[in-house]
């Protein structure tokens, strides 16, 4: 049974056990919680392991091959392309489509978020490099650390051969072991589905945010089934670009329910492998460098968010000043967010209220109810760029192996 097929059959159970468990009581929702955050720790569990080995084989092979510098230069373009075009996505629709206003909040917070690059920077470089793998949240390090082992190992090929060969069958052991995870994951989705239907329900009581989050997903289909396949077609000269989108099925289903980019990024690896075909020497680096930068969604759904907390404060129209320095922000911003696998739309929204001042800093008091929703959203619109733009990386550097369809896991 394909995975896909698997994920729906939980989340549709998860679906009816919110509508029909009594889940209303704190204890209730307390075993609830509980069991959703074992199951994304399960989800990262094989991650960091995975990681470390696939990544230094992989940048073995791109410096073996001399492809390091046209897959980096690739890379990077496809993650600031991309981000840009979400912004500008979301910008242009939040100023055609006019949302309506949300009632204002006389409460406050006592614990405002920040993005501090500092601590950003310190994890980069800890004092030792096997401290790297320690990070549960911040993928950065290991991927610098890895990618360094990868790469040095290429310098004396004759002494780095036996170390080369056990790398790369560890990482073929630790791919079957998050393969297994991944399987398993379909059951997990029971209680995340269960948990977002329950978070969605009370929020759809308010009856504020309804036409914000008819929008956003009205965006992500868009993206999904007119603007990524022609990108892909033009790009990549493929003729059925809906294969990348049909592989895109089972993580962006895991991204949107959990909100959780580095739950999804297992599943991004593994359909990209073994449905697209991309070869490991580009899919082991691809997939970590768009989980960790490629934060386009969380910079969509902040901009749009930030334009209707705009014209909740104020009936004036939005100066094209105004317009310009939101996008500019969150796109900047976005690069910031890697250390915030969930939660990370909410930071920036934060941040962008705080920065702009004017009486706005506690504007993003008025999304913190539909901020978990938010954050699924942006999840979603990651996990289809880290598909679309890793398989574009790909195809220009003649990377991938083609599967048949019905190969499809």
């Amino acid at each position: 049974m394909k995975i896909w097929i698997k994920y729906i059959i939980g989340i549709v159970l998860g679906i009816g056990l919110a509508n029909v468990l009594p889940l209303g009581s704190k204890s209730a929702q307390d075993g609830l919680d509980f069991i959703v955050e074992m199951v994304i720790r399960f989800g990262r569990y094989p991650l960091i392991p995975l990681l470390f080995f696939s990544i230094s084989t992989a940048c073995y092979k791109l410096r073996d091959e001399k492809l390091m510098m046209k897959t980096g230069i690739w890379t990077f373009l496809t993650i600031i392309l991309s981000t840009a075009l979400l912004v500008a996505l979301g910008l242009l629709a939040a100023i055609i489509i006019k949302l309506p206003r949300i009632p204002m909040t006389i409460e406050s917070s006592s614990e405002i978020p920040a993005i501090n690059i500092q601590s950003i920077i310190r994890q980069l470089f800890p004092y030792t490099g096997f401290h790297s793998l320690l990070s549960d949240n911040f993928l950065l390090p290991c991927f610098i650390f890895a990618g360094l082992v990868g790469s040095g190992a290429n310098d004396d090929k004759h002494a780095a051969a036996p170390a080369v060969a056990v790398f790369d069958s560890i990482t073929r052991v630790a791919y079957i072991v998050m393969s297994f995870f991944t399987e398993l994951l379909a059951i997990g989705m029971i209680a995340l589905s269960c948990r977002w239907t329950i978070g969605f329900i009370t929020l759809r009581k308010t009856g504020l945010y309804g036409q914000l989050l008819v929008l956003l997903l009205v965006l992500l289909v868009l993206l999904a089934f007119v603007v990524y396949p022609l990108i892909i077609r033009i790009l990549c000269g493929e003729s059925h670009p809906f294969r990348v989108i049909y592989a895109s099925a089972a993580p962006i289903m895991a991204a949107f329910i959990s909100g959780e980019s580095n739950m999804t990024l297992p599943l991004l690896i593994r359909h990209g492998n073994e449905s697209l075909g991309i070869r490991h020497r580009v899919n082991g680096v691809t997939y970590p460098l768009f989980s960790i930068f490629a934060r386009g969604g969380a910079a969509l759904v902040s901009s749009v968010c930030f334009i209707v907390i705009l014209r909740s404060y104020s009936m004036l129209e939005i100066k094209m000043s105004a317009i310009i320095w939101i996008g500019f922000w969150s796109f900047l911003l976005s690069f910031l967010l890697g250390e915030h696998p969930a939660g990370g739309t909410f930071l920036l929204l934060t941040v962008l209220c705080i920065k702009y001042g004017g009486g706005y800093e506690a504007g993003y008091l008025l999304l913190r109810e539909a901020a978990p929703v938010l954050g699924c959203f942006a999840a979603a619109f990651d996990a289809l760029t880290a598909m679309t733009g890793s398989y574009i990386v790909a195809a220009r550097t003649d990377s991938i192996e083609r599967q048949e369809l019905r190969k499809f896991i």
